[in-house]
């Protein structure tokens, strides 16, 4: 049974978030807002987690995971960036924006793309997810709460907790965070690819 966490939106309690983030390094899988829309996150290197994640959302060895970052400085440490695309995900960060880039040695290879080797990462502008990542002092291994054969994320936190009660082992609600998924722009192969045209504007890209 899953444990339920109602956090301030704007303030959130710090002993609950610390819960949360030993939880997650002891190998939990939880439900968490961000600035888009829920995730299902798990530490970085958690082979159970990104198992129990690809089982929920019944995907296939090719879904782009997301490292969700605490800042640009830590983003870097997962991902290569030449100048021009620096410059394009640091204007766009923090925002709602998922950036697939080719991967550094940091990133556990279960996590890559098995042809491409890069990866989603991205910085959220929410204040709950900010503190959760804080406090866990590294990504948080993530992928939208997007159910197989559903149009949409779910965005209660009640409606998760209930609906997946049985699988993940906590749901931290902060009140509502939007229904709408990152943008996903794939900058590895040398010219922009918008692979998903979602919360975040793409005019500054195109």
């Amino acid at each position: 049974m899953a444990k339920y966490f109602d956090v301030h939106p704007e303030n959130p309690q710090r002993r609950t978030i610390s819960n949360v983030a030993d939880s997650i390094r002891a190998g939990a899988l939880v439900a968490y807002p961000t600035d888009s829309c829920f995730a299902l996150g798990c530490q970085l290197g958690s082979r159970d987690g990104i198992d129990r994640i690809r089982s929920i959302r019944n995907l296939d060895d090719r879904h782009h995971f997301t490292l969700v970052c605490q800042n640009f400085a830590q983003l870097g440490q997962f991902v290569h960036i030449d100048n021009d695309v620096f410059r394009a995900v640091k204007a766009a960060t923090p925002g709602k924006y998922t950036f697939i880039l080719p991967a550094t040695k940091e990133v556990p290879r279960q996590l890559l793309h098995p042809k491409k080797k890069t990866v989603g990462v991205r910085i959220p502008d929410h204040t709950v997810a900010q503190a959760l990542l804080a406090e866990l002092g590294e990504p948080l291994l993530s992928s939208t709460l997007l159910l197989p054969d559903e149009d949409e994320p779910l965005t209660q936190g009640w409606e998760i907790k209930e609906r997946l009660d049985h699988v993940v082992d906590a749901v931290i609600d902060s009140g509502d965070c939007g229904t709408e998924p990152t943008t996903v722009l794939d900058f590895s192969g040398g010219e922009l690819e918008i692979v998903r045209r979602g919360a975040g504007d793409t005019a500054r890209f195109e």
